[in-house]
Parts: structure tokens; sequence; C-alpha cells
């Protein structure tokens, strides 16, 4: 497969193009493919990503506490965000999959993405340095970071997992009010999800849209279709 667009694509060109095989060679192809996995890159990568992102935080908010700090981070190198920046990248479409992986549809599987991501940083940091890697990282999550930061980034949650189950075309999917608590001004509602008459893990929220939210990750997170 040739990488020369996606090395466009994402701003660095590789002096060794093996690293970026390896970077994008799912678990799923090493028999078929004889080659190594990414798995030992995502490794990496995740922690090459995690002290880009702390440092900017860290000095772009010196009044917030490590809490905060603690939360936008998550909230910025979570699968989801991974994902969102991955597809303009056209990411996804350099994926080496095993068949069994490709035909199930491993190309569009979040999961997977991310982790392909996470690979890619550490494929950079590898071979050019922590400044190369932290370029592609600022660049690539620089619309992720400002949303954060701002309080304007949220995921629908519900949406996903609708299309997920959708996609099974013999499940149904539904949300059951399990039970509200404490009194009318300050109320938590607890809530989980319903596939195919299995509950999942009950979730809470403020009021009643947020806990289902919260159920709806549960539940993704219970599918394997997150972290």
């Amino acid at each position: 497969m040739d990488f020369s667009q996606l090395e466009k694509n994402i701003g660095y060109v590789f002096k060794d193009s093996d690293k970026l095989r390896t970077a994008l060679t799912h678990s799923s192809a090493i028999n078929e493919q004889k080659n190594t996995s990414n798995q030992r890159l995502e490794f990496l990568g995740d922690a090459v990503l995690q002290i880009i992102i702390s440092d900017y935080l860290y000095n772009l908010l010196p009044n917030e506490n490590e809490g905060t700090l603690s939360k936008l981070r998550s909230l910025i190198v979570c699968a989801d965000s991974l994902h969102v920046v991955s597809l303009p990248i056209e990411l996804n479409e350099y994926i080496i999959l095993g068949r069994g992986e490709l035909l199930s549809g491993g190309r569009t599987k979040k999961n997977i993405i991310a982790d392909a991501y996470e690979s890619v940083v550490g494929a950079i940091y590898l071979d050019g340095g922590y400044d190369d890697a932290k370029k592609f990282v600022m660049s690539s999550l620089s619309d992720i970071i400002d949303k954060a930061v701002s309080g304007r980034l949220t995921y629908d949650y519900k949406t996903t997992l609708q299309e997920y189950v959708q996609g099974k075309l013999s499940q149904s999917l539904s949300y059951e009010l399990v039970s509200v608590e404490g009194p009318e001004h300050d109320q938590t509602f607890y809530s989980r999800v319903v596939i195919n008459g299995e509950g999942y893990d009950i979730a809470s929220g403020h009021n009643r849209k947020q806990s289902e939210q919260n159920a709806a990750q549960s539940a993704l997170r219970a599918l394997g279709v997150i972290d």
C-alpha cells in the first residue's frame, strides 16, 4: 500500500516508512501481513499524546486545578475525539485489517480508528521526535481543544448507540427510567439501556435526558464500541 497521500494528509513524511506501516497494522492482520501489530506503538503514542495535551493545558489555563485539567484532557484524547479528527485525514482508509475484521466493518469502528491515531503519534515520535509529534497532534486536534476549553465539546452517545443497534437488524433499543430521587428542585434521574430485553448498567443524571445519555455511554462501553 502506498502511504504517500496519507503522509500529505498528516503533514509528515516518514524517514522509515516501516514505522508508519506498523502503526497502521491492526492485530487482526499480523498473520496475513507478516508484520508487527500497532499495539506497542499505540501504547507509546497514548503516552506522548497525554503529555502533549497536558503540557498545553497546563500553560493555557494557569488558574485551573488538577481535576479540571484532567477532565479536559480526557475529553480531548478520548476515542470519540480521536475518531472525529482521523476522518478528515482519511486515516481509516489506510488501516491494514485482517480479512475477517475488514468484512465486519473494521474500517468504520471508532476504537480501531482511534487506536490507529495514537499509533501514528507514536510512530512520528520515534521517527522524527517530540516536536514533530507535537506538531501533528496540535494541528489535527486544534478544533477539538478549542471546543473542549470553551465548553462546547459534547458527544451524542444516544445517536451513536442507535446507529450501532440499527446495524444489527434483529435488535431493539429502548430506555428505562429506573427511579427518580431527591427533592423536586434537585432531582437525580436513574436510567438504563435495554437492548433485546437485556438491561445494561444504570446511570444517573440531573434530568432524564442526561441520565439516558450517560446510560447510552455506559452501554457503548459494555459493547466495546467505545473505551
